[in-house]
């Protein structure tokens, strides 16, 4: 029973490239732990240099999961979020869930180019601030409740639209923490759910996926202490930088 524990946890493949993938979760742990944001961006950027897109998602799926069940679990405007943002909730599950569903069927440029787009909206929303119009119609909330879900299903990263959203809106921080929060959460658990039923996620990948959750939180962990050590504004600007320039070349890769 152990070693097949271990065959699935270090199955037969190149040491280089497993070394690299937990380094990869640790880094990715330390970004969210500094900043609050970043796991996904700064996991999918790396993880594509060496295994395909769907593979990179399958990963990430429980630590998303856990990092989001955490943040929620800790905002101050928890019930107040659910009543405001239900129908942006609801638009991200059925949209993250049925692109999700069909990841396996999708060309790898396609989820190449979708995460590069993804991580250039999210660094150019952080160091320009993308400012949009949105009055309180719900059909805002529809819109851009889709548009992370497929955005989410294709890359696991839908935090940049719903950010957009919520700074249009002119979101107070603490409720800004708490709605983004629960729409992260929201749409963690259809992801993980459409690709248990798209054949992604197997107990194989969701092992694998545990084990890296450990290097993920051990990165947080260094994140917190650092973000109480150092200045946050070089650091942050740094990152956003770096996800630019890293998602435009996932982009000209996926196009050519």
């Amino acid at each position: 029973m152990n070693e097949d524990i271990w065959n699935i946890l270090f199955p037969s493949s190149d040491i280089n490239i497993l070394v690299f993938m937990l380094f990869v979760f640790f880094l990715s742990g330390i970004v969210k732990g500094f900043l609050g944001i970043g796991l996904p961006a700064a996991a999918m950027a790396l993880l594509t240099l060496v295994i395909p897109p769907a593979q990179a998602i399958s990963l990430l799926v429980i630590p998303i999961l856990f990092t989001n069940l955490t943040q929620f679990s800790r905002a101050k405007y928890r019930i107040e979020s659910i009543k405001t943002y239900w129908l942006f909730a609801i638009a991200i599950i059925f949209s993250i869930f049925l692109t999700s569903l069909f990841l396996s069927k999708y060309p790898t440029g396609l989820l190449t180019i979708s995460i590069g787009l993804a991580m250039v909206i999210v660094s150019l929303n952080g160091l320009i601030g993308i400012k949009l119009k949105i009055s309180e119609r719900r059909s805002w909330q529809v819109g851009f409740g889709v548009l992370s879900g497929v955005l989410g299903g294709l890359s696991s990263i839908w935090s940049p639209t719903v950010a957009i959203y919520l700074i249009a809106r002119r979101v107070d921080k603490d409720r800004f923490i708490s709605a983004t929060g629960f729409l992260f959460l929201a749409g963690a658990v259809p992801l993980i759910f459409g690709l248990i039923f798209g054949g992604v996620l197997t107990k194989e990948v969701a092992i694998q996926s545990i084990f890296g959750l450990v290097f993920v939180l051990a990165g947080f962990r260094v994140g917190e202490i650092l973000r109480n050590k150092t200045s946050q504004s070089w650091f942050e600007k740094a990152v956003l930088i770096a996800f630019l320039f890293m998602g435009l070349r996932l982009i000209g890769v996926g196009l050519f």
